[in-house]
């Protein structure tokens, strides 16, 4: 026989934003592992060799962060999935105006002048 739908009220529905609690704000994590030259594409990396840089800290990626414009806070106490020793993460605020990809090659690039 035919389901039965439950009747939802339109007050309801309209009541129910997905995302509501993040919207107008938006968060990129970036992950160490993201711009380590020692872990290859399988492994997290997500920059090219030649702009990745071995072994970066969360402290240095949150002063490019800082460099390229935006507010960076830094989580130490999470890991990478993909990792087993805890070197925390660092979540880019109101990134909305560039992606990810772009992102990451502006902070790998102040990288590279931190470390020079």
């Amino acid at each position: 026989m035919g389901r039965r739908i439950a009747h939802v009220s339109p007050a309801i529905i309209k009541a129910y934003k997905p995302g509501a609690a993040t919207s107008g704000m938006v968060e990129n994590v970036i992950w160490p592992a993201f711009l380590d030259a020692d872990r290859s594409r399988n492994e997290g990396r997500r920059v090219s060799l030649d702009q990745a840089i071995p072994d970066p800290t969360v402290d240095e990626i949150a002063t490019a962060v800082q460099q390229v414009g935006y507010d960076a806070v830094i989580e130490r106490d999470k890991t990478y999935p993909r990792e087993y020793e805890q070197r925390g993460r660092v979540l880019v605020k109101n990134a909305d105006d560039a992606t990810k990809s772009d992102l990451l090659g502006a902070v790998a690039a102040y990288l590279q002048a931190i470390r020079a």
